[in-house]
């Protein structure tokens, strides 16, 4: 690991994993170190890692290759991370996994969960401090309005803001975010994106996110990490990724085709 590793949010060393039963290789030999801070897309075809990747980092996986370090702590291989450990990562999910029937509030009340010690958590009975930071996540996310409808009767983007809310109230100092624009259509995909990188600025943390829609992610992230068939094969600042870096990426697909998604740089 670096000699530096306390400044990192992420730090990955010959990392490969193949889920239990398979014998094809999910993660290759995958090294990398992601700054405190940063904002970083993960990019890539389907089926090249990425999502298992944050799986991984998100202390959801056994078995792996390697050396992982996230928020400054080794991740065990063998071992699940402990609850202090697991409350300092916020995941996003692509399908928003909300408790339908409940409220706004009432689902980022959840977020909180993590954070109290099991006996509270059980009781349901939430401190001032929780209250304070589940109202800090509704207003960031500009729900306010909206917190004590149910999520069944919300639209899509405004379901996945609930959830980034969710997650936001955790306090997490890493926030990984698997496709959380994939169901959404593209002004609120911009919404929601942009929200989540300005909020993660603005508290100081770290944002990871995976996306199939580069041309949004690229206006967002600042750094873009692209997997191929389980290999890092593309590590670059978002200002100086080109059409042509990500037909490399996927397998020479067209960029500059006609229904196709083109990067303007």
């Amino acid at each position: 690991m670096s000699p530096h590793a306390h400044d990192l949010a992420v730090e990955l060393d010959g990392v490969g994993y193949r889920y239990p039963g398979h014998s094809e290789t999910v993660l290759t030999d995958v090294s990398l170190a992601v700054e405190t801070g940063e904002i970083v897309t993960i990019i890539g075809p389907s089926g090249a890692g990425k999502t298992t990747l944050l799986s991984l980092l998100d202390g959801r996986l056994r078995g792996w290759d390697g050396a992982v370090r996230v928020n400054g702590i080794d991740l065990s291989s063998r071992h699940p991370p402990t609850r202090r450990q697991r409350v300092q990562t916020g995941f996003v999910f692509q399908n928003f996994a909300l408790v339908e029937r409940r409220s706004v509030r009432e689902n980022v009340l959840n977020g909180r969960l993590g954070r109290m010690s099991v006996g509270r958590s059980v009781l349901g009975r939430f401190s001032t401090a929780d209250e304070h930071a589940v109202e800090t996540a509704i207003a960031d996310v500009g729900l306010k309005d909206v917190e004590d409808r149910r999520v069944d009767g919300l639209s899509g983007g405004q379901r996945q803001r609930v959830a980034v809310a969710r997650c936001l109230a955790q306090e997490p100092d890493l926030i990984l975010a698997d496709e959380p624009i994939n169901n959404l259509d593209p002004q609120s995909s911009k919404d929601v994106l942009g929200a989540l990188a300005r909020i993660t600025q603005a508290r100081g943390s770290t944002l990871l996110f995976t996306s199939h829609q580069p041309d949004v992610a690229l206006s967002i992230a600042t750094r873009v990490l692209g997997l191929k068939a389980g290999g890092l094969v593309l590590d670059s600042p978002a200002c100086e990724v080109t059409d042509i870096t990500l037909a490399d990426v996927y397998d020479n697909e067209d960029f500059s085709a006609p229904n196709t998604l083109r990067l303007v740089v």
